[in-house]
């Protein structure tokens, strides 16, 4: 058990703490498989978007929610987490994942972690690992979860990878011995490629239960977001059992593999998420500067990488948006980059800690180790509204029931809770 541990976080009141914040500078979530080093020229400054101009007043309001934070657990390399249907009010159980390879349930009553036996064997490494885990629409009757995945290709191309999407059984809940079981898959990255970057692999299903939505990054390739032939570098958009909906924007294409398209031209979107007017909302690492909140739409082409308002980390420009405006813009830019990591929707449930933040986006930050609050509006803009400063990178957020949990990244994040003060 984890004993509980209590850090204060502070509204960022202090401009030099502010400009720290803006001025964090890695745009991708594992440092190791992207081109960081010192000798890459600096972003490009006069981009920083009027959206964070905003921020830096909004910051200092007083109506910004204050809070402490509960230490429940610890991991090592988790990436993703989700709650499991409240029995009776009771705390809610977590699933949880690591990278490296392993499913936990996590009572948040007791601190007590359960593993989950059955995980197929997953390609770890770089930016790769166990990935997302969501809930099926019907769980409560199926206890099916679909999960995703990192996998290597086989024989020759073992040294090439590509993410995978099962839906499986969740068996022996509430016992010691939980297993999943019944694994089907539903889909998976085409083609394999060569590196260990920009999976994405985020899962999503559509309010009404229909729809599955699949993020899948370009692989650090930038070519195929724009190759109607792969189906790297869009979001998907899928029935449950896999299947391809007939008023998929690109369905009569010529390529069968286009039909799965939702969006295209996309980099590395980590985030998905539904507001409560049903506009689907995603965030986007971009690549040296120019992460992005977009606004996702049928059939729109996002621009990667022949847009960006970010540069390559060689330095060398890269044309931003308003220079080709067939290309859907972003609604916030952030450069320097937050890193965003995930994406989760505060609403009020059988606890509302944060009244304040009805309706608003969390977005959890790596490189900018921050809780960044987005509000969006009726006319579809957004604005970033708070950030808070988490002192460590932040893996995942997720609002549930009205209560917010996050989960810190590498060897010994914390999944914690946050308690309004």
């Amino acid at each position: 058990m984890t004993t509980p541990i209590e850090r204060v976080s502070l509204p960022l009141t202090s401009p030099l703490l502010i400009v720290a914040l803006l001025f964090s500078t890695s745009a991708c979530s594992n440092p190791a498989t992207v081109n960081t080093s010192n000798n890459v020229p600096e972003q490009k400054e006069s981009q920083i978007s009027k959206a964070d101009m905003r921020t830096s007043d909004a910051q200092v309001g007083a109506d910004k929610p204050e809070f402490t934070t509960k230490a429940v657990a610890t991991f090592d390399e988790p990436w993703a987490m989700t709650a499991l249907p409240s029995i009776d009010g009771k705390a809610p159980k977590l699933l949880v994942t690591q990278k490296t390879g392993e499913l936990f349930i996590v009572d948040t009553a007791t601190s007590s972690k359960t593993q989950v036996a059955g995980i197929p064997k997953v390609a770890y490494g770089g930016q790769g690992g166990l990935g997302d885990i969501i809930l099926a629409p019907d769980f409560a009757t199926s206890n099916a979860v679909y999960i995703s995945y990192v996998e290597a290709g086989k024989g020759g191309d073992s040294n090439k990878f590509g993410a995978k999407v099962i839906k499986a059984t969740l068996a022996g809940l509430g016992t010691n011995a939980p297993t999943l079981q019944a694994i089907t898959p539903i889909w998976e990255q085409s083609p394999k490629v060569t590196g260990q970057g920009h999976y994405s692999h985020r899962l999503l299903f559509s309010p009404d239960g229909q729809y599955l939505y699949i993020s899948s990054g370009e692989r650090q390739k930038k070519e195929p977001a724009q190759n109607m032939s792969m189906n790297l570098g869009k979001i998907i958009r899928l029935y449950a059992d896999g299947s391809v909906p007939k008023d998929n924007p690109f369905v009569k294409d010529s390529n069968d593999i286009a039909s799965q398209f939702w969006t295209m031209g996309n980099r590395n979107v980590l985030g998905i998420r539904f507001d409560e007017s049903g506009r689907l909302w995603a965030n986007e690492m971009g690549p040296k500067g120019g992460d992005e909140f977009n606004l996702i739409e049928k059939g729109k082409n996002y621009g990667w990488p022949i847009v960006s308002n970010g540069r390559n980390y060689s330095g060398t420009p890269i044309p931003d948006h308003d220079t080709r405006p067939e290309f859907e813009m972003p609604k916030i830019t952030w450069t320097p980059v937050i890193s965003p990591s995930s994406l989760s929707l505060y609403t009020a449930g059988s606890h509302n800690d944060f009244p304040a933040l009805q309706g608003d986006f969390l977005i959890s930050g790596l490189s900018s180790k921050a809780l960044i609050v987005v509000s969006v509006d009726e006319d579809d803009s957004a604005t970033e509204r708070y950030r808070y400063d988490m002192g460590e990178r932040v893996r995942s957020v997720l609002a549930v029931d009205g209560q917010v949990w996050v989960l810190e990244d590498g060897d010994g994040g914390r999944l914690l809770r946050l308690l309004p003060k």
